[in-house]
């Protein structure tokens, strides 16, 4: 049969070959087994390849998935006394020694380069990591190759970049970010992303990560040599450029806040928009200030706002600017992105902006364009965006209150700054220091804090932070008298001494905390305690009671269990 014959000889350069008549039914076929194409002769070459009767034209040539394999389908006509149809099927992986010799050198090449290279495929998978992405990152291709990047460095799979360029094959450029940590140490790498595409598909996505790290440590010593004769020249100078805080003023001693600073200040050195995020009172605008002030851009502008203090319709205007006649009232008057010029526009409580005010903003962020409201004209926007948070953006995003694209927008570089709670150095240090500075403050002599006092305060969860501890400390050498030999529960302001005695205990024992606030606090000294109440009311059941927290039937039952007395 002359099918046969023709198929014959091109299946010898191909791996697999159907001869089909006008109709597209099969009359001969020879494929490889790997590609497990099931047909039968007599049948529609339709019912088995993906594809239509429109591609099924002369030198045609397209590709498709089958059995989770690329195949590329050539169809060549073939004339005779009949009209034949004949399909070349080659499988894309299937490389000739030719081929697997290039993609050999292509690889040793990758392996030679100074900038790190680090490739995943369609699920995500990393597939190529090279030696110079290994040196800036401290860690093994081993160890990484094969896993999906979000289980590779631990994130959540919705903010990954690779993925995010798989789906929009738009590249991401010049990212300055730390996705792995080695010793508590976070590794930073300058980095772009770029989408492959192969027959008009996506195929792959890579990010090549420049080693900047001798680049870096010469713009920390030029930068740390210009603070510290700036430092020298007048210490009480006050800045010109709104801020009034340097890193100096950072305040601690834990481990985490060092290397929360040594973080920050090599966020600061690049120009780039940062998102920090931390609970209420753990110094967002003071981090934001001091990177303003060791970057090259400490001259120039610090111009900050908080989101939630002004309404929507005021912030739009106050961000972006206006133009006579735009509404009621308005006049030209630019906004605090063109006020910020080459300096910083730090954004404060974010989370706060409406959604609707969110998409405004996404789009200045993205086209680096800002345009006054009721103009048509378009000014460059220069200046770097801090953006603050006292709320986890993952929440907010799952929540609807924070738009995914935004968030990828204003946080290419990350600050997490972790609460006091999590720094029990720092928790202590900041103790001696508040007592120290308003023992100046108000020239009176501050008396040492007791044991019992010190050990709440200790396990107390700070939900304000530094602010709440600092307000607490100024509170507490205010109501003492000077005849005070310890500083103890009794002097705390009513308010805060309940909170620190409700959040004392653990959470298996928080029932029994809120019926018997005293009762594990004060489990080494309950008794002397009590007495002491006693003795300060005088015996006076009620106001005992009311100073301990408790019920006058629950001091009698104390009061009978330890055999105490009353004046």
């Amino acid at each position: 049969m002359i099918e046969a014959a023709i198929g014959s000889i091109i299946r010898s350069f191909v791996d697999g070959v159907v001869v089909l008549n006008d109709t597209h039914k099969i009359l001969w076929y020879d494929i490889n087994a790997d590609i497990h194409l099931d047909i039968a002769i007599g049948l529609n070459i339709l019912d088995f390849i993906p594809c239509s009767p429109e591609q099924l034209v002369a030198n045609e040539k397209f590709a498709i998935t089958l059995n989770q394999k690329k195949l590329i389908v050539e169809v060549k006509k073939f004339n005779t006394d009949k009209d034949y149809f004949i399909l070349c099927i080659e499988e894309t992986t299937n490389l000739t020694s030719n081929q697997k010799a290039r993609l050999f050198c292509l690889e040793k090449i990758v392996d030679t380069l100074n900038e790190g290279v680090m490739m995943s495929d369609h699920e995500g998978k990393i597939i190529l990591y090279n030696v110079a992405q290994e040196k800036l990152e401290g860690l093994e291709s081993s160890e990484i190759i094969g896993k999906h990047l979000w289980s590779a460095y631990n994130y959540n799979p919705q903010y990954s970049e690779h993925k995010h360029t798989f789906k929009t094959g738009k590249p991401i450029f010049s990212r300055y970010r730390a996705h792995s940590t080695v010793n508590g140490v976070p590794k930073y790498v300058n980095y772009s992303t770029f989408p492959i595409k192969k027959d008009g598909e996506m195929i792959a996505v890579f990010s090549l990560s420049t080693n900047e790290s001798n680049l870096k440590d010469r713009l920390h010593q030029t930068i740390e040599l210009k603070r510290q004769v700036v430092h020298s020249e007048s210490k009480s100078r006050p800045y010109k450029n709104g801020t009034s805080f340097t890193f100096d003023n950072i305040k601690g001693k834990s481990l985490a806040l060092k290397n929360l600073i040594q973080e920050a200040e090599n966020i600061s050195v690049h120009n780039t928009d940062v998102l920090i995020v931390g609970e209420t009172g753990t110094g967002k605008e003071l981090f934001a200030q001091s990177m303003h002030n060791y970057s090259s851009r400490a001259e120039n502008p610090f111009v900050a706002i908080n989101c939630a203090a002004i309404p929507e319709t005021l912030l739009e205007s106050t961000l972006f600017g206006t133009v006579k006649g735009a509404f009621t009232g308005a006049a030209n008057q630019m906004g605090l992105f063109e006020f910020a010029k080459n300096g910083t526009l730090f954004l404060d409580e974010i989370n706060s902006m409406p959604i609707t005010l969110q998409s405004k903003l996404m789009r200045v962020l993205q086209e680096r364009l800002v345009r006054r409201v009721g103009s048509n004209e378009v000014t460059p926007v220069e200046c770097t965006v801090i953006s603050a948070s006292n709320e986890d953006p993952e929440k907010l995003i799952e929540e609807g209150r924070m738009r995914l694209d935004l968030f990828y927008r204003i946080a290419p570089t990350s600050l997490y700054i972790t609460p006091l709670r999590e720094r029990t150095e720092d928790i202590i240090f900041f103790i001696d220091y508040f007592l120290h500075t308003y023992k100046k403050k108000f020239n009176k002599p501050v008396p040492v804090l007791s044991k019992t006092l010190l050990s709440m305060l200790l396990q107390y969860h700070w939900p304000g932070n530094t602010r709440e501890l600092e307000h607490l400390i100024e509170n507490l050498i205010i109501r003492i008298s000077e005849t005070v030999q310890a500083i103890d529960i009794e002097h705390l302001p009513s308010y805060m001494r309940g909170k620190i005695i409700s959040d004392h205990t653990n959470k298996n024992k928080q029932k029994e905390m809120k019926k018997h606030p005293f009762k594990s606090i004060f489990s080494n000294s309950q008794e002397y305690y009590i007495q002491k109440v006693l003795d300060e009311t005088d015996g006076n059941i009620s106001k005992a009671a009311k100073k301990l927290g408790i019920t006058r039937q629950s001091l009698q039952y104390h009061i009978k269990k330890h055999g105490l007395r009353k004046p």
